[in-house]
């Protein structure tokens, strides 16, 4: 897939979270669903006083027995369902038969009837459809709960409608639910010829996740991941009566959302350490997100592995910083490793394909073993489109990055002092901040302070990084802003950047308090760099989130055509059996 293909799937990605919404309240949903029920027994009977109750007995009870019982019933086969979902259905369907039998009130009152049989059909296959979306996506599993509603229409209409009504709904609940079952394998089929996954079963595990935390999706994204085999530079520093520090550069990506796969990634590296551990982002898209929460594991191991190798040095050089078109880069002997920090700020920036960040660490190697290059992830624009190998852009982190290689030998080194502070911030994920908050570390060579400050969030608003940034320079020579891409921060949606819904004059007073605490905190220090290889770590896989995203898209493109058209035929079935039947 080219650049603009795999650019505008990341965008449908995002644009997808349109379509996800929460349910309001159960009492909203009850007062809307009376007050349809009670407009259609106004109107009824002003049209015709053989009516009478029409809206109560076959609107009000219906929907209001359908939210009590749809809940418990899903309950019982082993599923969840809130009490707002059951009553946002309720009412949903009552709104549809209402203006379905409407239809039947002002122009063809002398086939209501047979109106208000289609109405009731109509609403069992839409029950159907939605449960076996957002509960159970096994249908027998669903029935008897996507039938109660229509059911109990069908019993009040008896009181009111005499034949061929009696005999005619139960053939319409047949139409219409063979009609939407017929839809529902149509949306299935996609995603079962391309992954071997259910769609809908896919779909019952989002619902899970966002409901109650459900991790079901990672069994899913095992099915279609693939092994690889990262590299993860770290740099670990120790100090006399101080706790030794990590700062670690993976090469797989916290996401896909939430805690699902590698989401909270950050932040769970970070507990697996006994030191104090920054991760850092390094290169890697969502096709390198970690199929489940497990594989930070092997990353760990992979990391502890070279423990034994370490070889710590006191020195280290001044940092400097070098521009190449639209890339700025910050970059640190520390030891025997190169540190680069990079970044396109103010120019909008997603995430850096793997391969970029794997061949400047191949390029680099021939300078010294460690390189650690950081993607700052500090700029986000209106749409979110990864930089890939053979753009301009690659080639100017590329040339960058090689300039400081070719500086490796000129730079003086000197003692290494560093300093640290971790502080917790007061914001929400909602807000865009993660488990983590704010990092901090300094590093003082010569004189020379340069401040490596770490967020833990997802990107940053526009703007933002150069806000805090001309904030922390007033107490360092050189500093740079980066964020962790923590994906907790984004439960369904792709954007909720640092600086978006928390301002940057909120951050800079924690911003100040870090750096001020990491100056205090300064002291010799000795570090030592650790390229370790992370093997078999199990991935998405190259393309899969496009490849998923263009199914979805194309099943939402053509679900609708689609279900017009059986929802036609089912019409059309249905005067034929009212025909044959009347």
């Amino acid at each position: 897939m080219n650049q603009q293909g795999r650019a505008e799937s990341a965008v449908r990605i995002e644009s997808m979270s349109r379509y996800i919404f929460t349910a309001p309240g159960w009492p909203k949903s009850i007062i809307i669903l009376l007050i349809l029920g009670l407009l259609m027994e106004a109107l009824s009977w002003r049209l015709s006083p053989q009516f009478r109750y029409f809206g109560i007995l076959c609107f009000i009870i219906p929907g209001l027995l359908a939210l009590v019982a749809t809940r418990p019933l899903i309950t019982i086969i082993g599923k969840q369902m809130t009490w707002n979902r059951s009553a946002l259905l309720a009412v949903s369907c009552t709104l549809f038969s209402s203006l379905i039998t409407l239809i039947g009130l002002i122009f063809l009152r002398e086939f209501i009837a047979f109106i208000f049989g289609i109405a009731i059909g109509f609403i069992f296959g839409l029950r159907l459809l939605i449960l076996v979306s957002i509960a159970d996506y096994r249908m027998i599993r669903v029935v008897i709960p996507a039938m109660v509603q229509s059911l109990a229409g069908y019993a009040c209409g008896l009181l009111i409608f005499g034949d061929p009504f009696m005999v005619l709904t139960p053939v319409l609940f047949l139409l219409f639910g063979t009609g939407f079952a017929g839809l529902i394998w149509l949306i299935d089929r996609p995603l079962k010829r391309a992954f071997k996954i259910r769609g809908l079963e896919f779909l019952n595990a989002f619902i899970a996740h966002l409901t109650d935390g459900n991790k079901s999706m990672e069994d899913f994204f095992r099915g279609i991941g693939e092994e690889a085999f990262v590299p993860q530079v770290s740099i670990f520093f120790k100090r006399e009566g101080r706790q030794d520090l990590i700062f670690t550069i993976p090469n797989v990506h916290p996401g896909p959302m939430g805690e699902i796969g590698g989401g909270n990634l950050p932040a769970i590296l970070r507990e697996q350490f006994a030191e104090e551990v920054m991760v850092a982002h390094g290169c890697a898209t969502h096709d390198f997100n970690l199929v489940s929460e497990s594989e930070i594991e092997k990353l760990v191991i992979a990391v502890n592995n070279t423990r034994d190798t370490l070889e710590y040095t006191s020195i280290a050089g001044k940092s400097e910083r070098f521009f190449e078109g639209t890339v700025s880069i910050l970059y640190q002997r520390i030891g025997d490793t190169l540190l680069i920090v990079s970044t396109r700020s103010p120019d909008k920036t997603e995430d850096l394909d793997f391969c970029i960040g794997h061949a400047i660490m191949c390029e680099g190697h021939k300078t010294t073993p460690h390189i650690g290059f950081v993607d700052a992830h500090n700029c986000i624009g209106d749409e979110i489109a990864s930089i890939r190998p053979g753009t301009r852009t690659a080639h100017e982190y590329f040339s960058a990055a090689c300039h400081a290689f070719l500086q490796w030998d000129q730079m003086e080194t000197s003692p290494l002092s560093i300093g640290y502070a971790h502080i917790p911030l007061p914001f929400e994920r909602t807000e865009g901040i993660g488990d983590i908050g704010l990092q901090v570390l300094i590093c003082e060579v010569s004189g020379q302070k340069t401040a490596y400050i770490l967020l833990d969030g997802n990107n940053m608003a526009s703007g933002a990084r150069e806000e805090i940034r001309d904030e922390v320079l007033t107490q360092v020579d050189d500093a740079e802003i980066m964020t962790t891409d923590t994906h907790v921060v984004n439960t369904i949606s792709g954007k909720n950047p640092v600086g978006q819904r928390v301002s940057p004059a909120k951050l800079i007073p924690y911003i100040d308090e870090g750096v001020t605490k990491a100056l205090k905190d300064l002291s010799p220090a000795k570090s030592a760099g650790s390229s370790a290889s992370c093997e078999g770590v199990i991935i998405f896989g190259s393309d899969s989130i496009a490849q998923l995203a263009s199914i979805v898209n194309t099943i939402l493109v053509y679900i609708i055509p689609i279900s017009g058209g059986m929802l036609m035929l089912a019409v059309v079935l249905s005067v034929i059996a009212y025909m044959v039947l009347s």
